[in-house]
């Protein structure tokens, strides 16, 4: 079997690729051309898979990708994924997140329609939710420029599917961290801040809302959702999530408990963290999941808060 990853060098992307390696595939992730490149996430497998140039912004690059690799199954997490950053670059989030989905959909259209197709959802399209907890029927009502260009990309994967009989899956995904988590996000701000303090290195972390509620999983816990997915006999849409709800400040009370100090201490609130448009509580019922794929998480709350603070003592004491 052979696999296309756009988004490699993510968090995901890097955890995928590490788990379809394992179960034999030949692996290909669509890179952009840039002036720096940053391929730390996936250096330890760099020589076992195969990394081609393309952008979800040109048309032409997805399609020649396609002819060369030929891949059975294409894994699409590129995107512009930081919320904060949607509101900032609003134009460019809605060309990456949305219509990156339908140029990659074309190109197997065009090329082969017999690949199969995961397009990486998100729970922030139900945004402002309209029930607790969410299922893949729950309407949605996003509340960023990412969380919009989301819903589109969800929505014409389903219409390809719907049109063309692709066999294109959509993983609504709720909030997954790791070690391999950008510094941007609040999470792996958390345990970053944490470590730094814990060994000296600063004495105060700005976060912004502290009370926002998340269905927080284990990143390489999700990715094996994402191949079961396409392994299905017909291609359906899956909430994938923990079915706990934790707020940031018990995320904050855990991560720097892990390392015996009291948050309290040191977390202070920034309105310049703080959302346009908040999104209060997000919590998945990942029913369908568990009885269609088999599904279900390994990794606990905790256990993630104690592996990402632990990860992040090791770096920063080797800098």
């Amino acid at each position: 079997m052979k696999a296309l990853i756009t988004g490699i060098t993510g968090q995901d992307g890097s955890y995928l690729a590490e788990f379809l390696l394992e179960k034999g595939y030949e692996v290909w992730g669509m890179v952009r051309r840039s002036s720096t490149e940053s391929f730390e996430r996936i250096e330890h497998i760099k020589d076992k898979i195969t990394l081609s140039q393309a952008d979800l912004l040109d048309q032409l690059s997805i399609v020649e990708l396609l002819e060369e690799c030929r891949p059975d199954e294409v894994y699409n997490l590129a995107a512009q994924s930081f919320v904060p950053t949607s509101w900032r670059q609003p134009l460019l989030t809605g060309e990456f997140t949305g219509l990156g989905v339908t140029k990659i959909l074309e190109a197997i259209r065009h090329v082969d329609p017999k690949i199969k197709f995961y397009q990486a959802s998100s729970s922030e399209m139900f945004g402002k939710v309209f029930e607790v907890p969410q299922t893949e029927k729950t309407p949605f009502y996003p509340r960023s420029p990412y969380g919009v260009a989301k819903v589109y990309g969800h929505f014409i994967t389903v219409n390809y599917r719907e049109s063309y009989n692709i066999f294109g899956v959509s993983g609504i995904l709720f909030n997954h961290e790791s070690s391999r988590r950008g510094l941007e996000f609040v999470t792996r701000k958390i345990t970053n801040g944490a470590a730094m303090i814990k060994l000296g290195l600063t004495n105060k972390l700005a976060l912004g809302n502290l009370d926002a509620k998340r269905d927080w999983g284990y990143a390489p816990d999700y990715v094996r959702s994402m191949w079961l997915m396409l392994q299905q006999d017909s291609p359906d849409n899956y909430v994938i999530s923990t079915g706990e709800n934790h707020s940031v400040e018990e995320f904050c009370q855990l991560a720097f408990g892990h390392v015996d100090l009291d948050y309290r201490d040191y977390v202070v609130t920034d309105p310049r963290f703080v959302r346009p448009a908040e999104v209060d509580i997000l919590l998945g019922n990942s029913a369908h999941a568990k009885n269609a794929l088999g599904w279900e998480p390994e990794v606990s709350f905790k256990e993630m808060i104690k592996i990402m603070v632990d990860a992040d003592l090791e770096i920063l004491s080797k800098k």
